[in-house]
């Protein structure tokens, strides 16, 4: 009798302990996944490397040649006739040949329309006009100044006078010469050279302050 209770209630657990067995056999272990950054998250731009063209820096293109020449201002009271001047202080060029930009500096006696730095030119040493730059306005307020022109139709190696004219007074100021190949130095010209200059086009149609 007793062995047929044994028996019986080994039937009863041997399901269980079964049931038991296979849930734990089928249980996966446990997976940790590290997180990563999310692919969607939008990441700091990339800065580009500087450009040879990027105006933010000093390099420039290999077409382009860069000379100048710093004098000290003269423009000290007047010429030979005792009117006022107007020094070329410095000129920087850049561009190709036959193609330049010139940047000039002057220092002149300005009081307004009625006495100002009126332009600004290169001469070839000939006394032909090879560009004028018209300045528009007097300058009293901004000594000395600096403004810029072209094209230039020069090459490299061609030497030039840079002067600047008076109104009143023209020509007399301090000069430079040289050429964009060389640089430019300042340079002792004879009082009326090129003198005719001061009525051949282009000419200020006024003045505007």
């Amino acid at each position: 009798m007793k062995r047929k209770k044994i028996f019986a209630l080994i039937l009863l657990v041997l399901p269980v302990v079964f049931l038991v067995g296979c849930a734990a056999a089928s249980t996966e272990p446990v997976v940790t996944i590290q997180s990563t950054p999310d692919s969607t998250k939008p990441s700091a731009p990339t800065q580009p490397a500087p450009s040879a063209y990027d105006t933010s820096t000093s390099v420039l293109p290999p077409t382009v040649r860069v000379t100048s020449a710093k004098i000290t201002p003269q423009a000290t009271a007047a010429n030979s006739v005792n009117q006022p001047i107007a020094d070329v202080l410095a000129v920087s060029v850049r561009g190709i040949p036959g193609s330049y930009q010139f940047s000039v500096e002057i220092s002149s006696q300005d009081l307004g329309c009625e006495q100002y730095a009126d332009w600004w030119e290169v001469v070839d040493e000939s006394g032909n006009l090879v560009y004028r730059r018209i300045l528009a306005h007097s300058h009293v307020g901004e000594q000395p100044f600096t403004r810029s022109g072209g094209p230039v139709p020069v090459d490299e190696g061609a030497i030039v006078i840079v002067r600047a004219h008076m109104n009143p007074g023209g020509y007399g100021g301090a000069v430079l010469k040289g050429s964009i190949a060389g640089g430019f130095q300042p340079f002792e010209l004879d009082p009326g050279f090129a003198g005719e200059l001061d009525t051949q086009p282009p000419l200020p149609s006024g003045c505007a302050f």
